[in-house]
């Protein structure tokens, strides 16, 4: 995946259907930057708990118009999110 084609705005969508704006594929999230190498940060925005989460960049099937599409779920990407930056500490309550 060419993370240079992944830029801040786009929407993330995950397989499924209940698209946003006719878009392909359920809204999970809104890009915020790649991070690193291989993460793309999402916006505090469209999170549950109003924090940054981040995704692999091998989540990305394509880029399609404004959308990222995943080639996850939109249940697989609830399950598999991750709401701190890899290598750091997961910050506990």
């Amino acid at each position: 995946m060419q993370t240079e084609t992944v830029r801040p705005g786009l929407m993330v969508h995950a397989k499924g259907a209940g698209s946003m704006k006719g878009e392909q594929g359920k809204h999970v999230g809104t890009v915020d930057h790649i991070d690193g190498e291989n993460y793309i940060k999402l916006t505090k925005d469209d999170s549950p708990t109003a924090s940054h989460r981040w995704i692999p960049c091998n989540w990305v099937e394509k880029i399609e118009g404004n959308s990222v599409i995943l080639n996850k779920t939109e249940e697989e990407f609830k399950a598999q999110v991750l709401n701190y930056f890899p290598g750091e500490f997961k910050k506990t309550a």
